[in-house]
């Protein structure tokens, strides 16, 4: 019973992993190294992320800059940013790559936002996903005859318990974001 239960929890932190990472990858009117975590860039021969063959930093509040440690992969980061779902334009001075972020408009945000409210909605079908599946294995257990009608009953309260409690987290981190989103 307790190999359920600290199963479900350590699916369901994973979840919130995922999102938060999915979060901190949005494109918010403010540099943020997070946004290229998902770009890979060809090195060597091989697809590697873009902070492994680079410094990244924001020395404005709009601007990331994009310093290789070698200078013969920038034509490969540009590529690979402009391929990116990103929609921003690389500045190349020959060593270095700045990214300016745009202002966000009205619209820009209202769109984002919408973007972040569906991530946190796939969050929460993947957490009640997680719930049915750790139900299933005790109602499994209960049919076996391995725990009692009362044991079962405990145990799927106490997946509910933990449900809830995922889901106003990811309920806080949604409106956190949201909040961050429409703040000029």
């Amino acid at each position: 019973m307790d190999k359920i239960i600290s199963t479900l929890k350590d699916k369901m932190s994973k979840t919130i992993d995922v999102l938060k990472s999915d979060l901190s990858t949005l494109k918010v009117g403010r540099a943020n190294p997070n946004m290229l975590d998902r770009i890979e860039v060809e090195y060597y021969g091989t697809m590697t992320k873009l902070n492994q063959v680079a410094n990244i930093s924001t020395p404005e509040s709009r601007i990331i800059m994009i310093q290789p440690w070698e200078k013969n992969i920038l034509k490969d980061i540009e590529k690979a940013i402009l391929k990116s779902d990103l929609g921003l334009a690389p500045n190349n001075d020959g060593s270095t790559i700045r990214l300016i972020i745009p202002e966000m408009t009205e619209e820009t945000r209202k769109n984002t936002v919408k973007k972040v409210k569906k991530i946190g909605e796939d969050s929460k079908v993947a957490i009640r996903t997680i719930r049915r599946e750790a139900n299933d294995k005790v109602k499994s257990l209960k049919k076996d005859n391995e725990i009692t009608e009362d044991d079962m009953k405990k145990s799927e309260d106490e997946i509910q318990k933990i449900t809830d409690k995922f889901v106003k987290n990811i309920d806080d981190l949604v409106a956190d974001k949201e909040k961050e989103i429409m703040s000029i």
